[in-house]
């Protein structure tokens, strides 16, 4: 596991700093994995005290300060590369970790796998600023996906519109062998929709 991050001298630098004007009371840097897998995932720094450490952290000790990884968000990290560029009198910490991301499927994923990546990664996404997501219900045997609108999309006046110009042609143009999109939500219950 020692190879699970690669943490730059600048940024070993710059952790050291940080870890020295706090006061010494913190016990590391605790980065973690929020939302992994999804297209919002992101990463989490913050300052951890001892008792905030389960001892299955990974860890990374370094001049001035230790990195902690709670175990939960390891595999979110692998391959990661922390880096601290100064710039303009400032810096910019940069996190690349393309685990935390949704990963395409392979070229021999199944049908409905394929499809929820396309959902997560490019649809879900464009209707997050509505408020609303979609969710895979089904693909029927003639080859027609079926969908469930959630949030702001549920009782939208807009949803066959966003059905049939944006999430069908989307999954179409990806996925020829779809024949079709269908909506099995059923708008007339929709609590808050965008329109």
């Amino acid at each position: 596991m020692d190879d699970l991050i690669e943490l730059t001298a600048s940024a070993q630098k710059h952790f050291a700093r940080l870890m020295a004007a706090q006061g010494g009371d913190a016990a590391g840097i605790a980065l973690s994995a929020v939302h992994p897998g999804t297209p919002a995932g992101d990463a989490r720094l913050m300052f951890c005290e001892t008792t905030e450490l389960t001892g299955d952290e990974w860890s990374l000790q370094c001049e001035g300060f230790a990195l902690y990884v709670d175990a939960a968000s390891v595999p979110y990290f692998k391959g990661a590369r922390i880096d601290y560029v100064e710039q303009n009198g400032g810096g910019q910490l940069n996190i690349r970790a393309p685990a935390l991301k949704p990963q395409a499927p392979a070229a021999d994923a199944s049908l409905g796998e394929q499809v929820r990546y396309l959902i997560d990664a490019e649809i879900n996404p464009k209707l997050a600023s509505h408020g609303g997501r979609v969710a895979l219900e089904a693909i029927t045997d003639d080859m027609i996906v079926v969908l469930r609108f959630g949030g702001g999309c549920h009782g939208c006046g807009m949803a066959d519109v966003t059905l049939k110009q944006g999430i069908e042609k989307t999954l179409l143009e990806k996925l020829p062998q779809l024949k079709g999109v269908r909506d099995a939500t059923d708008h007339a219950s929709g609590a808050r929709p965008y329109i």
